[in-house]
């Protein structure tokens, strides 16, 4: 337990920052969009097409891992559009964003260090090939079904979808430095050093900077009424996809360390990537903010309570 505070209590006090910050006036809200901004189209795809870069794609990659941690991610998405729309009358542009958010797990800040920290940097293969795969697949689905949503309540003529959505990918800041990160990493190219050392000052950025904007948004951002909504993402993103991962794992009798990647990385609270997603389109950042924040914290608990059945 005591590990699970040394990783978790620095995220949180690092949003409780911006949190201050803004409430006593520090940062004026352009500030705060300003430091988002910077965070989501230079920071983090910066950090992303790192990562790729440098990831080994042809090695651990196990077609069940995959499945059992998707599956449960896909059910979650679908989940928590119908849940949105059914049970808390949002639009569909709200309920994708809701949706997103049930879907995107922290598999970068929260499932990689729990899974080290638990079981040692030997058991991280599977937490890798999940990795590779998180964002350009996931904010696929997210984008697409955005622009889905957009055409139905603009009129938009379904022949244009794919035109609309590809374009909406590609101008995708998290998009494009994933894609540039595979294109480097397949064709073998490197970068002089000093460029390698810039880049490594930009990406030492990324998560402080998101995190503490992030604080600044919440306060902007306050939960009056949208508890229920916020919990009901937190039980499908803390213990339904889990679950799914949990057991599709045991059912394909995957490795102990495949099976623990893949159900600790699906019971990481969302990322901060579901708000930057919801800022992306506007649409739902109370529900989005509020949900990062409360899942992480619940993530204190749920996370040992999953390690305590896990092998």
């Amino acid at each position: 337990m005591q590990a699970l505070f040394d990783i978790i209590l620095p995220v949180f006090l690092v949003i409780g920052a911006g949190y201050l910050a803004s409430w006593r006036g520090l940062l004026t809200d352009s500030a705060v969009d300003g430091l988002m901004g910077f965070s989501q189209t230079i920071a983090i795809p910066c950090l992303l097409f790192t990562a790729i870069w440098k990831l080994d794609l042809g090695a651990h990659f196990e077609p069940l891992l995959l499945i059992s941690f998707y599956s449960g991610a896909l059910t979650c998405f679908a989940l928590g559009v119908a849940g949105a729309r059914l049970f808390f009358g949002r639009d569909w542009e709200d309920a994708v964003v809701i949706g997103f958010c049930c879907l995107f797990s922290n598999s970068l800040l929260l499932g990689l260090p729990i899974t080290e920290r638990a079981y040692g940097p030997e058991a991280l293969s599977g937490n890798y090939a999940i990795i590779a795969l998180h964002s350009p697949m996931l904010y696929a689905l997210g984008i697409t079904a955005m622009e889905i949503a957009r055409a139905r309540s603009s009129g938009t003529a379904l022949h244009r979808l794919p035109l609309t959505i590809a374009r909406a990918m590609f101008r995708n800041a998290l998009v494009i430095g994933i894609a540039i990160g595979v294109v480097f990493n397949l064709g073998g190219i490197s970068l002089p050093g000093p460029a390698v050392e810039a880049l490594d000052m930009v990406i030492r950025t990324a998560l402080p900077s998101a995190l503490f904007a992030l604080g600044g948004v919440l306060f902007r951002y306050r939960p009056e009424g949208d508890m229920l909504t916020v919990l009901f993402v937190c039980a499908l993103s803390l213990g339904v996809h889990p679950a799914i991962a949990f057991g599709l794992g045991h059912a394909f009798d995957l490795s102990s360390d495949s099976l623990r990647s893949a159900t600790i990385t699906a019971a990481a609270a969302p990322g901060v990537n579901a708000y930057v997603f919801a800022n992306l389109y506007g649409r739902a950042k109370r529900v989005a903010a509020t949900s990062v924040l409360m899942a992480t914290g619940l993530c204190i608990v749920t996370s040992w309570v999953w390690l305590q059945l896990l092998p």
